[in-house]
């Protein structure tokens, strides 16, 4: 672990050189994130457009043949709630439990409005898996909890990963529980000066395996490690990315070199 988090505190260091960014440079590569970011948590929650699929309807407002209207709803939702995401990173305005719900309403907007930002009250269970949330009458009293817990929290990536895995083991709504997770452990990330994480499909089984394990052992460290070697991979990706999209003249010395 140690090893891990000197890499990825030296490419936030390379990354944070780079500073200020061009505003064209950085717009170009944060559409490309968002769009990927929304077709990453939605496929982890069994929604089937593909990329392209997903950046046609986000773009073009193109519908894709054989997919549900649910399915072009929810990638509309979560692209407009990143856009929101990354405005609210820039303010100063504290991330609490009104956040949380406020960026669960905006998820399921269009495609589960009755449920945007409600606590459920039936229990939640997810088919498969052993895990079992609070009483769904506990569900207020946590969340009161966790807002306040997280409003007066640091925003660091193991602290973002922390978010998420608490927001995930309460469960608090009927729906959208990961997709919420997944955004506030982004939004706390971006504040902190890193690019948000994708959780993409091929990262689902590890994923998912080390948040249960986290819920029935109550041993964060494999989830921990899982996420920050994403932030690592992230890193490394991004800085890439940003150095072929800037102007020669704007390039650091060693900018010939490609991050892994």
């Amino acid at each position: 672990m140690n090893e891990l988090l000197a890499s990825i505190a030296a490419k936030k260091a390379q990354l944070d050189a780079m500073r200020p960014v061009s505003r064209s440079a950085l717009l170009a590569l944060q559409k490309h994130y968002d769009v990927e970011l929304t077709y990453t948590s939605n496929a982890i929650e069994g929604n089937t457009l593909t990329l392209r699929e997903t950046a046609e309807v986000i773009e073009h407002g193109i519908t894709v043949g054989g997919k549900t209207l649910r399915e072009h709803l929810e990638a509309v939702d979560h692209y407009n709630t990143v856009l929101w995401m990354r405005e609210l990173a820039q303010k100063k305005t504290p991330i609490d439990e009104q956040v949380v719900r406020e960026m669960h309403r905006r998820i399921v907007a269009r495609s589960q409005p009755e449920i945007g930002g409600v606590y459920s009250t039936p229990p939640r269970r997810i088919a498969g898996s052993p895990v079992v949330f609070p009483n769904a009458a506990k569900i207020p009293g946590l969340m009161k909890d966790y807002g306040e817990w997280l409003a007066k929290t640091s925003p660091e990536p193991a602290t973002s990963f922390d978010a998420h895995y608490r927001l995930v083991a309460i469960h608090p709504f009927a729906d959208g529980n990961g997709r919420t997770a997944r955004l506030l452990m982004n939004l706390l990330l971006l504040r902190d000066g890193y690019p948000p994480v994708a959780v993409r499909p091929g990262d689902r089984k590890n994923y998912l395996d080390t948040l249960e394990h986290a819920s029935m052992r109550e041993d964060l460290r494999p989830f921990q490690t899982f996420m920050h070697e994403l932030l690592d991979t992230t890193l490394g990706e991004y800085l890439s990315a940003l150095q072929e999209a800037l102007p020669a003249e704007a390039k650091p010395p060693n900018s010939g070199k490609k991050l892994r």
